[in-house]
C-alpha cells in the first residue's frame, strides 16, 4: 500500500499540495509586501510581480525546500533534541545560505535583470537577508525538526514564511 495524500516517504515525490501551498504563500507574501510594507494600494498593486513570486514558489521554493527536508531527514534521522539541533546546524549553516543566494538570483532573473545587474543586486541584498534569516529561522526550525513530522514540515515552514516571504519579496523586488 502506497503513502496517503501528503505523506512523504523515502523515494516518494513531493506532495502536490506542498508545492501548491508554497506558491500560494509566496504570492500572499508578495501581496502583503506590496500592500502593507510598500503601501501601493489596490490600484498600484503590481499583479505580474505577484504572479512571478507565485511561480517562484511553485517551481523553485516548494520543490527545493520540500526535497531538502526529505534529504535532511535521510541524512539525520530521528527527532530527539540533539537530532533537531544537528538538523538546524546543517539547515542554517549549509542550506539556507545557498538557498537564499539562489532565490535572489532566480528572482532577479525573473525580473529581467542582466547577469551583471543581478550579481550587483545579490551583493547588495544577500548579507542583510542572511542576517535577517538567522534572526527568524533557527528557533522555528528547532521546533519544526523536533515536534513536526516530516510530511508536515514544509507546511509549517510556509505558514511561518508568510512574514519571511513578505520580507523576501520586498527585498528582492526593491530596485
Amino acid at each position: 500500500r502506497g503513502p496517503s495524500c501528503g505523506q512523504v516517504t523515502r523515494g516518494s515525490v513531493l506532495p502536490k499540495w506542498a508545492v501548491l501551498v508554497a506558491g500560494a504563500l509566496m504570492g500572499a507574501g508578495d501581496v502583503i509586501a506590496q500592500q502593507l510594507v510598500e503601501q501601493r494600494g489596490l490600484h498600484g498593486h503590481h499583479c505580474p510581480r505577484t504572479l512571478k513570486m507565485m511561480g517562484i514558489g511553485f517551481c523553485f521554493v516548494g520543490p527545493v525546500v520540500g526535497s531538502w527536508y526529505r534529504i535532511l531527514d535521510w541524512l539525520i534521522p530521528g527527532n530527539t533534541k540533539v537530532v533537531a539541533v544537528k538538523k538546524v546546524i546543517l539547515d542554517q549553516g549549509g542550506f539556507a545560505p545557498c538557498f537564499l543566494g539562489c532565490f535572489l538570483a532566480v528572482t532577479g532573473a525573473t525580473n529581467g535583470l542582466s547577469v551583471q545587474e543581478n550579481w550587483s543586486k545579490i551583493q547588495q541584498d544577500y548579507l542583510d537577508a542572511l542576517v535577517t534569516n538567522y534572526c527568524i529561522w533557527p528557533p522555528v526550525q528547532i521546533a519544526n525538526f523536533y515536534f513536526v513530522p516530516l510530511q508536515h514540515r514544509l507546511a509549517v515552514v510556509q505558514c511561518v514564511a508568510i512574514v519571511w516571504n513578505c520580507y523576501l519579496s520586498w527585498k528582492a523586488n526593491r530596485m
